[in-house]
């Protein structure tokens, strides 16, 4: 297989699993990633390529292309938890979220587009349990990433037949990005048990879905916003 599966967010828990899985099913990959010690490591492990490149700068993009051009499916799983209530929330806390979350992720789908429908690609992106169910605090965040979900069914129907988007849904897992809120094992504990299956998510649980929508294994699915979140977007 010549073209590869781009992975952007590679250092994160999700990534990371994600970048190991598709290679351990003989897959080809490219990693991106801000922190060039963490991704070189993973990129030496794993035996495959990779581009640091911060997604909030601009023109970040024609790094990765000038990196690699031709790829099969593309996993934007870069993320954030930004918590405030809604007094505290500036123009710039939703701007900076936005650029993070869903800005950059256009940029990357546009900027792969062509290559993409070529190779009838697959895109896979990330939401969040609190876009579709309300938690107090998650104004910038639930409204970000409800902006996700609407970009993921709006390309899905101007893409197809040629380019699958897909979306994935977490609840709160482990992740260096959680770590602040799930270093008190009271509070951790708490919010596993808020889960109808009494545990937080692993970055594995995402991933293991996202290979399967970004590979032909889903070759039938487009469209779709998919939960993984240990029961609690549903049950009560």
């Amino acid at each position: 297989m010549s073209e590869k599966y781009l992975i952007f967010g590679a250092t994160g828990s999700v990534g990371s699993s994600l970048a190991e899985q598709l290679k351990n099913s003989g897959n080809n990959i490219h990693l991106v990633a801000r922190n060039e010690s963490e991704v070189k490591t993973i990129a030496e492990k794993l035996g495959c390529s990779y581009t640091v490149v911060d997604v909030l700068e601009d023109g970040f993009i024609e790094k990765v292309k000038s990196d690699i051009n031709d790829i099969k499916g593309v996993a934007y799983c870069v993320g954030s938890i930004d918590l405030k209530p809604l007094r505290m929330v500036t123009e710039a806390d939703m701007n900076k979220c936005m650029k993070l979350n869903l800005y950059s992720a256009i940029e990357v789908i546009k900027g792969f587009q062509e290559s993409l429908k070529k190779n009838k690609g697959s895109v896979v992106l990330f939401s969040t349990v609190a876009a579709q169910r309300g938690f107090t605090n998650h104004t910038i965040i639930a409204s970000t990433k409800a902006a996700v979900e609407g970009l993921t069914v709006t390309l899905a129907a101007e893409f197809a037949p040629n380019i699958r988007v897909n979306c994935i849904a977490p609840s709160l897992s482990k992740s260096k990005i959680a770590e602040p809120m799930l270093k008190n094992p009271a509070i951790a504990e708490g919010i596993a048990k808020a889960h109808p299956l009494k545990r937080l998510g692993e970055g594995k649980d995402s991933a293991a879905l996202a290979k399967f929508l970004i590979t032909e294994e889903s070759s039938w699915v487009t469209g779709q916003i998919i939960a993984v979140d240990g029961g609690r977007s549903k049950l009560s």
